[in-house]
């Protein structure tokens, strides 16, 4: 059985069907699905993706001090949004992920009283709209199908829906981000996804990410996953694990579905089994 991979973001289609005349300008660098650079009549840079109109949850990041873009054109089904400073931060610092965790904690909270949005869909029971499929994983090898039954398993005993007051991006990692020439974050892209949950769910992506993509680091600036405020200081604290607790499985389990899957979908049989071994790897005793 062949699953098919995403397709990639065809900019020339689209803008032919803006109201606003924008140039292409050459693709973004890095992305699986990709963005362009467009130019506008009078001369200025914005960023063209595939996406919904999530403006308001970017006012409701930027208020929060979180260096988020400006939609400048909804027209879906794609944005147009502001070009933030800085280059993606493909080799992140020690002070990259501090920044990142900076941010994860001015996303804490921001969304309290706002039952009216909806909360972060988990996807264990069922596909994903384009990711977290459980096809790929049932069909793969017996390694993918035991790492699905415990996905499963763990979706049973779980809402699919991670609640709280917390504005999760829920694609937050190094290629996510911008930064100066120092690794300082200066901006955070790609809020595709981003709606009402669980901050800490932000930082179980980021931990697949960094064991992925630099262990040592991981190790070095996330040996205490979970950021909450200190109150003496107004900065994170951070506490020695994730608590062993329902939604930390419920976030491993969605992150080990969506990366492996991904990497049946996209990538070559050793990158399916780096990520089984780092789901293996960063499952929460329970």
């Amino acid at each position: 059985m062949t699953f098919l991979p995403v397709p990639r973001l065809n900019a020339h289609e689209h803008l032919t069907e803006l109201p606003i005349p924008l140039t292409y300008e050459g693709p973004c660098p890095g992305g699986q699905v990709g963005a362009a650079y467009v130019r506008w009549p009078d001369g200025h840079l914005s960023v063209l993706t595939r996406g919904p109109d999530v403006s308001e949850l970017l006012s409701v990041a930027r208020a929060a001090g979180v260096p988020a873009p400006r939609y400048e054109l909804v027209h879906p089904p794609v944005v147009v949004q502001e070009l933030l400073p800085g280059t993606v931060a493909r080799s992140p610092t020690a002070a990259t992920v501090q920044d990142m965790l900076e941010i994860n904690r001015r996303c804490r909270g921001v969304l309290a009283g706002r039952s009216d949005l909806p909360a972060l869909r988990l996807h264990l029971r069922e596909d994903g709209p384009g990711f977290c499929l459980h096809g790929p994983l049932r069909a793969y090898d017996s390694r993918t199908r035991r790492l699905l039954d415990q996905v499963e398993e763990i979706g049973r005993a779980f809402p699919d829906t991670l609640e709280g007051d917390d504005l999760v991006h829920t694609d937050f990692h190094p290629e996510n981000v911008l930064v100066d020439a120092a690794g300082r974050v200066t901006g955070v892209i790609d809020w595709n996804g981003a709606t009402r949950g669980h901050a800490d769910f932000d930082l179980f992506t980021l931990r697949f990410d960094l064991t992925h993509r630099d262990p040592d680091l991981a190790r070095r600036t996330l040996p205490l996953i979970h950021a909450t405020p200190d109150p003496a200081h107004g900065t994170p604290a951070l506490q020695t694990h994730i608590p062993d607790t329902a939604a930390a499985l419920a976030c491993w389990a969605h992150m080990s579905l969506r990366m492996v899957d991904w990497a049946i979908r996209h990538f070559t049989a050793s990158d399916v089994t780096t990520w089984l071994n780092i789901a293996h790897a960063l499952k929460p005793s329970n």
